[in-house]
């Protein structure tokens, strides 16, 4: 089209010159005669050419690279930074037509630059932790990101060019923008809101948009789910009020009976036996506790070093089977174990004896006289599958996700009583999740429960 254009004009420019040369041929050769008008012809013809060709070179040289220039200009301030000039003019003309496209060259890069930076911010911004929202300082929302769409819901387009207070519920939120806008400084308020059927805790954070002329142009908000923070902060709370009841009751009992003896009982001699039974019962509770608390610390703090080796379940099971034959009968509770044959894997044989002995050992302890008590382990096609199934007291659905906490006990007065530290299940998911293993829970009240260890068959 360019091209064409250019023709057009060109045949113009011909045509007018052209028309000029033999109106003044009509005009003035009438009126001469002879050789005269044969001079005035030929002069007529040679100036038509010389003036042709020199309407040829300042139309190639000059107005063609200046349209060309015009044309690329254009298309540069219409955002397209591809256009180059093509021809080839020369002087004053050449210049310019070098710097057009030394400027469409620099405008390119810079718009690439931009648009991979704009993508980079955009992946940044999309795979925060954290959700995010700009504000101008109208009010308007300008900026969501993909967390703050999980936690609040919604599409990007339902926020983005309303008002803030349209588009969230909370009044905490609202504080923190004003906060934000009023004393312009960070603002932190906390919320809490239900994400996937579970409650959160999430800390906003307001900051405001300042420019280099320290004008406020807006606010962002940032939101962490500190659900998990919390949680934590929970468990130390109660780890630290557990551990102080676990060891104020023993050493109380020792101190008390102690004082008991010191004060005359020890001259009964069949009170100061019983007594000393005490004190060495609580006493060994006590250390109990301690070896528990260090054990776990230890495993908590990644210094347990598993010593691995191929288990012969067969071989292995032998005395784990023994031991539990003879528990169960003392308490007047069927033992029953089902053992698929030949089954080998890559585990610490110590510490999964460890494990599979609490979870027998609680079983045990917390089913009834008549009561029955299953082991089964199987085979599956990368993993083995090691089951404890009794059918004792069963646990309550809202404790089922608690009992693996340090110190958390479902019945306080029977868990005591049967001389459990309140630590061998928080013991036990350290060791499975060290063998890159998973521990499963199913329980009924009053039914029963079977705790499924699942541990890979290798490594």
């Amino acid at each position: 089209m360019i091209e064409e254009n250019k023709g057009n004009l060109f045949l113009r420019y011909l045509i007018m010159i052209t028309a000029v040369f033999i109106l003044i041929g009509i005009v003035a050769v009438p009126f001469l005669k002879g050789d005269d008008s044969l001079f005035i012809i030929l002069a007529l013809f040679i100036g038509y050419i010389v003036i042709l060709v020199l309407m040829y070179h300042v139309f190639e040289n000059y107005v063609k690279p200046i349209r060309a220039s015009v044309k690329v200009t254009k298309e540069l301030v219409k955002g397209n930074y591809n256009v180059r000039t093509y021809v080839k003019p020369i002087g004053e003309a050449q210049e310019l037509s070098e710097l057009i496209n030394k400027l469409a060259r620099n405008f390119q890069e810079m718009y690439l630059q931009e648009k991979m930076q704009g993508s980079q911010w955009k992946t940044v911004i999309n795979n925060m932790e954290s959700g995010l929202m700009l504000i101008d300082e109208r009010g308007y929302v300008h900026l969501v990101n993909r967390k703050f769409l999980k936690m609040f819901g919604k599409n990007s387009i339902q926020y983005i060019g309303y008002l803030y207070y349209d588009v969230l519920e909370e009044k905490a939120i609202h504080k923190v923008v004003q906060e934000t806008f009023l004393y312009e400084e960070k603002i932190t308020e906390a919320i809490t809101r239900t994400i996937e059927a579970q409650k959160h805790h999430i800390e906003v954070v307001g900051a405001p948009v300042i420019n280099d002329v320290k004008e406020l142009k807006g606010a962002v908000l940032v939101f962490h789910d500190i659900t998990e923070l919390k949680r934590v902060e929970q468990m130390r709370k109660d780890f630290v009020a557990n551990v102080s009841h676990e060891l104020k009751t023993p050493i109380t009992s020792i101190r008390g009976f102690s004082e008991t003896l010191l004060d005359g009982a020890m001259e009964d001699e069949e009170l100061c036996k019983q007594f000393l039974q005490i004190i060495l019962k609580e006493s060994t509770r006590l250390q109990a506790l301690v070896q528990d608390l260090l054990e776990l610390s230890k495993l908590e703090k990644e210094e347990m070093k598993l010593m691995l080796k191929t288990i012969h379940i067969d071989e292995w099971i032998t005395s784990i089977q023994t031991l539990m034959e003879q528990q169960a009968k003392a308490k007047s509770i069927s033992f029953q174990s089902t053992i698929d044959g030949g089954i080998t894997f890559i585990a610490d044989p110590d510490r999964m004896q460890q494990v599979v002995l609490n979870l027998l050992y609680n079983a045990i302890n917390y089913t009834g006289e008549g009561g029955t008590v299953t082991l089964r382990i199987e085979a599956k096609e990368s993993d083995i599958h090691i089951s404890i199934t009794d059918t004792g007291i069963g646990i309550p659905e809202d404790s089922i996700q608690r009992i693996f906490e340090r110190f958390y006990r479902v019945d306080r007065a029977r868990s005591r009583n049967t001389g459990g530290t309140g630590l061998g299940l928080a013991i036990v998911k350290h060791i499975v999740e060290a063998h890159k293993g998973k521990i499963l829970v199913e329980s009924m009240v009053n039914k029963g429960s079977t705790f499924t260890v699942i541990l890979p068959k290798e490594w």
